[in-house]
């Protein structure tokens, strides 16, 4: 346990370092890609690895998977940081890893502080297990979307209220934005569908196993970024109506998953 949480503390810390550092880096040399130099790709190479080293000891223990309202949290967190490395490194968006390396850091801290237990037994069946990969893929994805769509209106607002600000030097450019967002949520789409797929096939009580908001939910978020997508290649739906409408369907989503736990395990502490 000591182990656990020096190793937190030090993770906290290197994210931290790290988001600032290229935080600096960005906005004093007005650099996007250049700006993740080898050293802060090696620090955020460590975060990433001593934050999963956590993962591995507090989510997997010795009767099943402990997903826990926070350890499901650190969880999907840890995820969109690696994401947003990624991305960062792939199209030149290394903003993404100055604003999500604090939530991760953040995520880790309240996992240390505030541990909680929803045991899932080892003994699940395999598609259950993917189910989980799969939802928790597909939630960290179309979190990184919905991310992508409020920087996508801050600059579009900026643009249309003619206000020069100048973080608007170090975004890409709103169609490479656009572009971008539109690749994340299909992946997301793609991963969300696999997911309420391989789910339904595992549920045999919706009202007994207090599914039946999550599932409601869940759909919902699907029909919008259905819609999203379908907007997009049919009507060529494009600023405010492209971001309404991936805000909503990320607004459903975080209801569905992360609402219904925390109303289950931390108020009617039903696990």
């Amino acid at each position: 346990m000591v182990t656990s949480t020096l190793i937190s503390a030090a993770v906290i810390l290197l994210y931290l370092l790290t988001a600032g550092w290229l935080g600096i880096r960005i906005f004093r040399l007005r650099l996007t890609a250049e700006a993740f130099s080898h050293t802060i790709a090696a620090l955020a190479g460590l975060a990433l690895s001593g934050h999963g080293l956590v993962l591995y000891r507090e989510i997997l223990v010795e009767a099943g998977f402990n997903l826990g309202f926070f350890h499901a949290l650190s969880l999907v967190c840890w995820v969109i940081a690696l994401l947003a490395v990624l991305i960062g490194l792939y199209r030149a968006m290394s903003n993404l890893v100055v604003i999500f390396f604090p939530v991760a850091a953040l995520a880790l801290l309240l996992e240390s502080i505030l541990p909680g237990t929803s045991i899932i037994p080892g003994g699940i069946a395999a598609g259950l297990k993917m189910h989980i990969i799969l939802s928790v893929a597909a939630y960290s994805l179309l979190t990184v979307g919905a991310l992508q769509s409020l920087v996508l209106a801050f600059e579009e607002t900026r643009l249309r209220n003619r206000e020069p600000v100048k973080i608007l030097n170090i975004l890409p450019p709103m169609q490479i934005l656009e572009e971008l967002l539109v690749q994340t949520l299909t992946i997301g789409f793609f991963l969300l569908s696999l997911s309420l797929a391989t789910g339904l096939m595992f549920m045999h009580d919706m009202l007994g196993q207090h599914l039946s908001h999550k599932v409601v939910l869940s759909v919902l978020a699907w029909i919008i970024f259905a819609v999203v997508l379908w907007g997009r290649w049919s009507r060529g739906w494009r600023g405010r109506k492209l971001i309404h409408w991936t805000l909503g369907g990320f607004a459903s989503l975080l209801l569905a998953y992360f609402g219904s736990k925390l109303v289950l395990e931390l108020i009617l502490h039903q696990v």
